[in-house]
């Protein structure tokens, strides 16, 4: 088992981070930056985004899965990206949207979760 999302640390305007298991809304992993951010409450908060958007893609029958959610706020990003080998599990990432490259942050994330095994 490998839960290591520290790499997250360095994209560019990186606040906070965690890898969730949406099954029980737990956090398997944390790092924190620059931000006041409660990455718990964070972490279980979206956890109903996921499950939310799993029942919305079951209810249009839409045989899919996700690859990550872009939520926009006027001043940070907070991207969700469930593993592709385990999707119950997600990596959380809230980015300085004033600092943060949106494209480099996703590869970013992407890399990391290439490394994550549960």
């Amino acid at each position: 088992m490998s839960t290591d999302i520290s790499d997250l640390t360095n994209i560019t305007g990186f606040i906070g981070a965690c890898l969730v298991d949406s099954d029980s809304g737990l956090m398997l992993a944390s790092e924190t930056g620059t931000g006041k951010l409660d990455l718990e409450a964070a972490g279980a908060a979206n956890t109903e985004v996921v499950r939310a958007k799993n029942r919305a893609m079951q209810a249009l029958g839409l045989k899919d899965k996700i690859e990550d959610i872009l939520i926009t706020l006027g001043t940070q990003y907070h991207l969700i990206r469930p593993l592709i080998e385990n999707p119950s599990v997600f990596i959380y990432v809230a980015l300085d949207k004033k600092q943060a490259n949106l494209g480099m942050a996703r590869l970013n994330v992407k890399n990391v979760e290439a490394t994550i095994k549960i």
